[in-house]
């Protein structure tokens, strides 16, 4: 990405201080560079989250337009090729990064990222990320300069071919550092696509990618076409609902404000579709949402609630998210409840075998959604998984007791690691004490998508579909 205009710190000449002197006097930090590096900083120092505090960021710096995407590209892709650039400067600097103080360090992670994967030119990049470094640690001025033109004597390729173990005896190593995410990881993503490292590659690949916007244009609120012609954007591959959105911010269109539309990924829409849409016999009123927050599923069930004169009961433990799912589903036939779901049927609002659909969204690792969380891939580890499994089994075996027999549970995680998806949901139905068949989720998603696999299940991906990697199972109750 080309660095906007004025962002190239230049030399201004001697100038005349107090007393006569004449001392040399710098420019001033770009803004647009301090901005990334005070969202990366802070994603490392206060574990924050890049999407929610880089925003604030930028508005405190008052940067717009192409400042803002260029402290965006800055901040997104230092986070997704982290593993990456950590080896590279490790190797550049000839010790490991960690023994880096930490602000050098994350100064040095944006200026080998602006070496290696945009086209700011090497001498801009060197010398502001030298600046960088000289406002937060000015005596590794040198160092830092050192590093840089080190970094800058390879290409990325190159730094890969001389870092990274051969693909013949070390695939998931290779991969690994070639596309920065953890081994872990590369072998997850490797069996839930059958050991088919070409297509993990391509995975991964496509995980390094800025994801799009998709907005959700809710049904009987604004049509999709109406919204797509409105942000000068077009129509979802799959999702009727879905509007790609080319660019600018989604919080500031008028159907996102007024509550017409929102922001949601379109593998989201389907599986919350999927849910609303399979065929059910008998009563049809009583829809249940257990794991809501933040309420984006919530809002386009409640809209299709609103059509058909159902109701939704959305649950969320967090008051916080609570809230937002609240705000979500504002004038919506949504009554929203702030409880562990997995209380469902000890609660006498929440009664077992009261509901007709059921949807849980379980909380999970979010490995199909590193493209828009980058920082996730660093943070999770597989010692989250035994926690995780056990809640998201809790929570599939409660919806099971919630629903009413011949009911439907949509199970949805956005994961394709199979401990979070196949053994879950096995497990879950195991243990749960009544009888529960497995509806064929195919049939549910639009006609003609391709590589849904054999089924029951569904298995989303980004490479093949272009949405967040979201699995659906479909159970119904006996």
């Amino acid at each position: 990405m080309t660095a906007p205009e004025g962002t190239r710190p230049t030399r201004s000449g001697p100038s005349t201080g107090r007393g006569g002197d004449r001392r040399p006097v710098r420019p001033p930090l770009d803004r647009p560079r301090r901005a990334a590096y005070e969202a990366v900083a802070a994603v490392h120092r206060d574990d924050a989250f890049a999407n929610l505090v880089l925003p604030i960021i930028l508005r405190e710096e008052g940067l717009f337009g192409r400042d803002a995407a260029f402290a965006t590209e800055l901040t997104y892709g230092t986070l997704r090729h982290l593993g990456t650039l950590d080896a590279i400067l490790t190797a550049a600097a000839g010790r490991d990064v960690a023994r880096i103080d930490p602000p050098v360090r994350d100064a040095l992670r944006l200026g080998a990222y602006q070496l290696l994967h945009t086209r700011v030119p090497a001498h801009a990049a060197v010398s502001s990320t030298v600046d960088l470094v000289r406002s937060v640690a000015p005596g590794a001025t040198g160092f830092a300069n050192a590093v840089l033109r080190e970094v800058s004597s390879r290409d990325a390729d190159a730094w890969v071919t001389k870092l990274a173990p051969p693909m013949e005896t070390d695939p998931v190593g290779h991969l690994s550092l070639a596309y920065s995410h953890p081994q872990w990881i590369v072998r997850a993503f490797s069996e839930a696509l059958g050991g088919d490292l070409g297509e993990t590659e391509r995975l991964l690949i496509e995980d390094n990618e800025r994801p799009p916007v998709h907005l959700c244009a809710r049904p009987g609120l604004i049509d999709p076409v109406e919204l797509a012609d409105q942000v000068g954007g077009a129509p979802g591959a799959f999702s009727p609902y879905a509007v790609y959105l080319p660019g600018g911010a989604p919080g500031e269109i008028p159907a996102v404000v007024d509550g017409r539309a929102h922001v949601q990924d379109e593998g989201s829409q389907l599986v919350a579709t999927a849910l609303a849409d399979a065929p059910l016999d008998g009563p049809d009123g009583r829809w249940l949402d257990l794991c809501a927050g933040p309420g984006g599923k919530a809002g386009l069930l409640g809209a299709l609630a609103a059509q058909r004169g159902a109701r939704v009961t959305a649950v969320e433990v967090a008051e916080h998210r609570a809230r937002l799912v609240s705000l979500a589903t504002r004038d919506l036939p949504v009554a929203v409840l702030t409880m562990d779901g997995r209380e469902v049927g000890a609660d006498p609002k929440l009664p077992e075998q009261h509901f007709d659909r059921v949807l849980v969204d379980a909380p999970c690792t979010g490995l199909g959604s590193l493209r828009r969380r980058p920082e996730s891939r660093w943070r999770r580890q597989p010692s989250d998984l035994p926690p995780l499994t056990r809640l998201q089994r809790e929570l599939l075996g409660a919806a099971l007791r919630a629903v009413r027999p011949g009911g439907l549970v949509a199970y949805v995680t956005c994961s394709p690691h199979t401990v979070e998806t196949h053994v879950t949901v096995t497990e879950a139905a195991r243990r749960s004490g009544v009888a529960v068949d497995f509806v064929d989720a195919r049939p549910l998603l639009p006609a003609g998508m391709p590589g849904l696999g054999d089924g029951p299940t569904v298995q989303l991906w980004p490479h093949r579909h272009g949405t967040d990697a979201m699995f659906l199972a479909v159970l119904r109750r006996g």
